[in-house]
């Protein structure tokens, strides 16, 4: 399977959502590589979505990356945990599709010896347990996600996705309830 080109996620920030579905997120390290096939993502709107740290066009030093072209990494800590989303949207129009999960697929020991001694299923059901897992830091910041370490290349086309509102959104007004939130149906490496 062939890395994904940037052409791919210049598409719009919904239909990113769902075809990044079945893809397989990369991350290369001194230690081994490690990889999953993307089972659940989330879409964040730009300037017009509550829930977007773009929200209101904010320009800030953590949301730069998105105001630039589709198909780079913007990651961000948020309490404890690194999360990384693919930045979309056209340039100066900063949107951006969280990846929320992943499947396993190679260097699952590594992901065992990152996140120590859990259930295969609580590997990477969960954005911040899958870049624990992945090694994916603050570090693929701006990296482009067409180039090692840090990369996505094709996977598989899903049989069914389902669609739904976004998770742990508190305080966005109605931007809480929009069905933005895509997954694999049935696939128990989603984070609920």
């Amino acid at each position: 399977m062939s890395i994904l080109p940037k052409e791919f996620y210049e598409q719009p920030t919904l239909e990113l959502a769902r075809s990044l579905l079945g893809c397989e997120l990369i991350k290369e390290t001194k230690d081994g590589t490690a990889s999953g096939y993307i089972v659940e993502t989330e879409a964040y709107m730009g300037p017009e979505d509550q829930a977007a740290h773009s929200f209101n066009n904010l320009r800030t030093k953590r949301t730069e990356v998105m105001f630039g072209p589709a198909g780079n990494a913007y990651t961000y800590v948020m309490h404890t945990h690194c999360l990384v989303n693919v930045v979309s949207g056209p340039v100066d129009k900063p949107e951006a599709v969280l990846i929320r999960a992943v499947e396993p697929a190679q260097g699952i020991d590594l992901m065992y010896e990152r996140r120590g001694d859990k259930k295969e299923k609580d590997l990477t059901n969960g954005p911040g347990k899958l870049t624990k897992a992945l090694g994916i830091s603050q570090e693929d910041y701006g990296h482009s996600l067409n180039i090692p370490p840090l990369y996505i290349k094709e996977g598989y086309k899903p049989i069914e996705i389902s669609q739904g509102s976004r998770i742990g959104i508190d305080n966005s007004g109605e931007a809480r309830h929009y069905p933005w939130r895509f997954w694999v149906s049935e696939n128990k490496f989603v984070s609920r």
